[in-house]
């Protein structure tokens, strides 16, 4: 039990990644951690697409900064240029969450599993909302065909996994957050 405690306490966002792609017994692993998901009346109602095809990830990657370079507001251009213009950060697997409408929570449950999962295989993650980006440009039809979407769901979200290229730390958790009621 103490093991499974102290992962919550080692998770941080991975924003650095090596080429190398994880073995897939790690990447079956974390993908099996997903669907095991609890979920709302047990309907699962998501899908787990693993993409470790590297050219369609730098190819998502690069339309989205273009993508975000042509924005009114610059302030997320200006952080990802920061952090090495990359959204992605070179991660070489990335599973896309699908869901159906309306299952926000059940997604982020699926989130959770796939990050921890990772991280317990002492694998680097990071939850990557602005993949969705890639979804909606003008290559955003091209993009959904090649990641396999389906008919009925739409984008959850992304994990991107992989081996830490520069070791980070967890946030420090804010105990103010923490209420007891007796």
């Amino acid at each position: 039990m103490k093991e499974n405690l102290e992962l919550f306490s080692k998770r941080y966002s991975c924003r650095s990644f090596t080429d190398e792609l994880p073995e897939m017994e790690k990447v079956e692993a974390i993908a099996l951690a997903g669907v095991r998901s609890p979920s709302a009346m047990n309907k699962q109602p998501w899908l787990i697409n693993v993409i470790t095809d590297k050219a369609l990830l730098t190819e998502m990657d690069e339309a989205i900064m273009k993508l975000m370079s042509e924005m009114e507001d610059q302030s997320m251009y200006e952080r990802m240029t920061e952090r090495g213009g990359k959204v992605f950060y070179n991660a070489p697997c990335m599973f896309l969450i699908l869901k159906q409408p309306g299952t926000d929570l059940d997604c982020g449950i699926v989130t959770e599993n796939i990050t921890l999962a990772a991280t317990s295989l002492g694998l680097g993650n990071v939850i990557c909302g602005l993949a969705s980006f890639a979804f909606t440009g003008e290559k955003g039809d091209e993009f959904m065909k090649r990641t396999g979407f389906v008919s009925g769901y739409e984008f959850g979200m992304t994990v991107l996994v992989g081996f830490e290229a520069m070791k980070g730390t967890p946030h420090e958790p804010d105990m103010a957050k923490i209420t007891h009621i007796k």
